[in-house]
C-alpha cells in the first residue's frame, strides 16, 4: 500500500512517469482507468481549487467521490480522528484525501495502513499536490527540464506548506532555490534569503508570489498590507520586461501579491496551474490507486 504524506513518498522514477501521465492526460482524455473506484475526501480546512481539482481529476478518471463533511461528523460529538477515519475506512473506500491544520495527521492516518491516504494539505509543511503540479507548469514551460533553473519564493513562507513542499521537491530535481520576504515571514533555512524582491529579479527564471496567510498568524504582522505591496507585489514596474514564469498557488490577493494587470500577463500561469492541477491529480491517483 502506497500513500502521498510528502513528495518523497515517490521515488525519482514516478515522478517521472507523474510528469509523463499528466502530460498524456492533458493531451487527451484518458478511458476509465479508476471505474468502480471509491474516493472519500476528508477536509478540515476551507479549500476550493484543491478540493474541487481532487473531484473533477478521480470523475474524469471514471471513480466516484464521497465527501464528508467535518463539521457534521462524529469528530463534533467528540469521536477522535482515528476512529472516524477506522470508520470510513470499514466502508472499503479505496483512498481518503484529507486535508488537516496538523503538520502530522497524514502520516498517523497513513501509519493505520487500513487505505492509501494522500494529503491535501497539512499545516504549514507539506502539499504535495500542489508542489507536482508546481513543478510540472515548470517542466512544461521550460520543454522538459528544470534542472538548474533559478526560482524565487516570495511572500508568507514560514506558514506556507506549498513553499514547503515545493522547497524539498524542487531542490529535489536541481532547481535553486531563493528566499524572498519580510523578516516575520520569513523561515529558518540554509537558503538565500533576501528581503527585497527587486534584488533577485534579475537573477531567476520563475517567481512563485504567495498569499499573506492572515488566519495563521496569532497577531497581525503588518497594519497595512498597501505597505505589503509596496515591496512584495509583482506588478508590471517591477517586472517590465523580463522573461520571468509568474506562479502563485492561489488565493491570489489581487494588488497585494500579484496585480490586476500581471494577473492578465501571459508570462503568469495561475490559471494554467489550476488546470495542470486536474492532470497532475488524475495521474497521482492512477499511480496510487491502478499502478500500485
Amino acid at each position: 500500500m502506497q500513500h502521498l504524506v510528502d513528495t518523497d513518498n515517490f521515488s525519482d522514477a514516478q515522478i517521472a512517469q507523474l510528469l509523463a501521465d499528466a502530460r498524456a492526460f492533458k493531451a487527451q482524455r484518458p478511458p476509465q482507468l479508476l471505474r468502480d473506484k471509491l474516493l472519500i475526501t476528508l477536509f478540515f480546512e476551507a479549500s476550493t481549487r484543491t478540493r474541487s481539482s481532487f473531484e473533477v481529476a478521480a470523475k474524469r478518471l471514471g471513480a466516484s467521490v464521497v465527501h464528508l463533511d467535518p463539521s457534521r461528523s462524529s469528530t463534533k460529538k467528540g469521536e477522535s480522528l482515528e476512529d472516524t477515519f477506522a470508520n470510513l475506512c470499514a466502508m472499503e473506500p479505496d483512498g481518503v484525501i484529507i486535508r488537516h491544520s496538523q503538520n502530522d495527521t497524514p502520516q498517523i492516518l497513513a501509519d493505520l495502513e487500513m487505505t492509501p491516504v494522500i494529503n491535501a494539505g497539512a499545516g504549514n509543511y507539506a502539499h504535495p499536490t500542489q508542489a507536482l503540479l508546481d513543478l510540472f507548469t515548470m517542466v512544461e514551460h521550460f520543454g522538459g527540464e528544470v534542472r538548474g533553473k533559478r526560482i524565487a519564493i516570495v511572500g508568507d513562507i514560514i506558514s506556507s506548506r506549498v513553499a514547503s513542499s515545493g522547497i524539498r521537491l524542487l531542490r529535489r530535481m536541481g532547481m535553486e532555490v531563493l528566499l524572498v520576504a519580510p523578516k516575520p515571514f520569513m523561515p529558518l533555512s540554509d537558503l538565500p534569503q533576501y528581503e527585497s524582491l527587486d534584488e533577485v529579479l534579475d537573477r531567476v527564471d520563475v517567481v512563485m508570489s504567495l498569499r499573506a496567510q492572515l488566519e495563521r498568524h496569532a497577531t497581525p504582522i503588518f497594519d497595512d498590507y498597501g505597505a505589503y505591496a509596496t515591496h512584495y507585489c509583482i506588478d508590471h514596474d517591477r517586472l517590465g520586461d523580463r522573461e520571468l514564469l509568474i506562479l502563485h498557488p492561489g488565493p491570489v490577493m489581487r494588488n497585494i501579491d500579484i496585480s490586476d494587470a500581471v494577473l492578465q500577463d501571459p508570462r503568469c500561469k495561475v490559471l494554467e496551474q489550476v488546470k495542470n492541477g486536474v492532470y497532475m491529480r488524475m495521474a497521482i491517483l492512477k499511480l496510487l490507486l491502478l499502478d500500485a
